[in-house]
């Protein structure tokens, strides 16, 4: 398989990951984790931890994307 091929399909699933964190968090209480029992899970673990958690986790996919993205853009040329 081709880097470039391998890099793509990385970015891809990144790209499905980031929107799906994306739409499980909102600072107004009220998306798509409170649709799924979201309030049980932060009387669980705390609503600061889960948010926490789930600001990193997008940083952190957006930062992959990017070095892909990059890492992409060089092994074509």
């Amino acid at each position: 398989m081709n880097l470039v091929t391998l890099f793509t399909i990385l970015i891809a699933l990144i790209c499905v990951l980031l929107m799906v964190v994306v739409l499980i968090q909102n600072p107004k209480g009220g998306g798509v984790d409170s649709t799924f029992g979201g309030q049980s899970a932060n009387q669980m673990l705390g609503a600061a931890r889960s948010t926490d958690f789930i600001e990193k986790l997008t940083w952190g996919l957006f930062i992959a994307m990017v070095v892909l993205s990059i890492l992409t853009t060089l092994s074509i040329g």
